[in-house]
């Protein structure tokens, strides 16, 4: 068969693929010069937990309410936890918790489309219009100050599909991130300072990666001509990646002879099977989270643990871990004990979150706690499973950033969009911030 004019050649195709997956993607990546993001700034960082299909509700009348509902009974600092979140009572003066919040936006959507705007507040009523989500605002100004801009972590990696993402971070396009999930890979990318080789083996191939990267970009623009109005909108997209891949590529250039702090990763599981060991799983990510910020490797971080409506591995952690039903399956259970199942699965989800708490409070680095400079938020895009209101929230550390931690909240929605949480993180680490999506201003009762 003859060659139309406009088909792709196949072999640029693969070639420019091959780049796209053996490099990371990430926003925000340019650099004017060594020295200025060698500055020696303490390091104010930011992080999101994430879990799906929002959280055990029991009616008020139910036996079940006082045990397992996910919110605390009472409000301020006088709250009592639930069983769904008692693994936190040893941190309560280092976290606060929080109801009410959540995206006028995504407030009619089904709950399973708004975790697409966790960090986003994103408006996906009708056409598809994401955002850029907030740790990706903090990435473009922290950037300069770390290896890499920013880690995207999840269960399942990749960036799922429109409605259904399997990533928490978007571009200032509104477009997903690609996230990554095997954790040796993870290791050897970010934490092997000479990429397993010598320096200037590393350099090599550094190098090799940028004529690649050149060559694709090069073949790919001469395609613009000859294509359609929306392979042309597919192409640009295209090359919008592969410009931020080349970036990274000058950015691990630059950063190839500054040493990476000292660390030890022996303790790390880096080859358990999320299939196997749910719990060991998590933890061995969030090991990997601790040394990124340890090390400095990154200020900011993003983790989907699971993913909405019952699809990737997440939704099988409870029946592994739990001897349960499936995530999804227990979220619209309606038999008689399927309050307290629900219960149960939040604190598990709870346990993993305060071993997270507890790593960072008791790791430090020449700052004191990474826990004191860090802003850790943990929760859901959804109260029950498809009401996308009262997001379950609790913000975590940041001692040294100004917070006003031990108390449970209620906010009223009418009046705080959640977008205003985002918007006083962001100021908390020193990225100045007016406006954030929809928000109407701060959070100063906590922020």
């Amino acid at each position: 068969m003859s060659k139309k004019p406009w088909h792709l050649d196949r072999r640029t195709f693969i070639k420019g693929l091959g780049v796209a997956c053996m490099l990371p993607y990430f926003e925000s990546m340019a650099m004017s010069g060594v020295s200025k993001f060698l500055e020696p700034v303490k390091p104010k960082r930011l992080c999101f937990l994430y879990f799906p299909n929002g959280v055990g509700l029991p009616p008020k009348e139910s036996a079940f309410h006082k045990s397992w509902n996910w919110f605390p009974e009472g409000e301020g600092s006088n709250y009592k936890l639930t069983n769904s979140l008692s693994p936190l009572q040893a941190y309560r003066n280092d976290i606060s918790i929080m109801g009410g919040l959540s995206h006028p936006y995504s407030r009619k959507v089904l709950g399973h489309i708004a975790g697409d705007t966790w960090l986003t507040g994103g408006d996906l009523r009708g056409e598809y219009k994401n955002s850029i989500s907030v740790d990706q605002v903090a990435a473009e100004k922290l950037s300069r100050y770390t290896r890499f801009p920013s880690l995207s972590l999840s269960t399942d990696g990749g960036v799922g599909y429109k409605s259904r993402v399997s990533t928490l971070s978007f571009n200032s396009s509104g477009r997903p991130i690609p996230s990554e999930h095997r954790q040796r890979e993870i290791f050897e990318r970010y934490f092997s300072p000479n990429g397993g080789g010598s320096t200037n083996e590393r350099r090599k191939s550094i190098h090799q990666g940028k004529k690649i990267v050149d060559l694709v970009l090069e073949d790919s623009k001469s395609l613009q001509k000859r294509l359609g109005a929306n392979d042309t909108m597919k192409l640009d997209e295209y090359l919008t990646s592969l410009n931020q891949v080349e970036e990274q590529v000058k950015r691990n250039e630059k950063w190839l002879n500054v040493p990476m702090k000292a660390f030890d990763a022996s303790l790390i599981n880096m080859d358990v099977d999320p299939t196997d060991a749910p719990q060991d799983y998590v933890r061995s990510m969030i090991d990997l989270m601790v040394l990124g910020f340890q090390t400095d490797a990154t200020r900011v971080m993003t983790y989907m643990m699971a993913r909405e409506d019952g699809m990737g591995f997440g939704d099988n952690f409870p029946k592994i871990a739990l001897k349960l039903k499936g995530h999804h399956s227990i979220s619209h259970d309606k038999t008689k004990g399927h309050w307290e199942d629900w219960g149960r699965l939040d604190q598990w989800y709870a346990k993993q979150f305060a071993y997270f708490i507890d790593k960072m409070k008791n790791t430090k680095d020449e700052n004191g706690s990474l826990l004191d400079n860090t802003l850790i938020l943990y929760g859901s895009a959804c109260s029950s499973t498809h009401n996308a209101r009262n997001c379950p929230l609790v913000l975590a550390g940041g001692s040294n950033l100004g917070v006003n931690h031990g108390s449970y909240t209620k906010f009223n929605e009418k009046e705080v969009p959640m977008s205003n949480l985002f918007v006083s993180m962001l100021n908390k680490i020193d990225v100045p911030t007016e406006k954030f999506s929809d928000s109407t201003g701060t959070l100063p009762s906590i922020l």
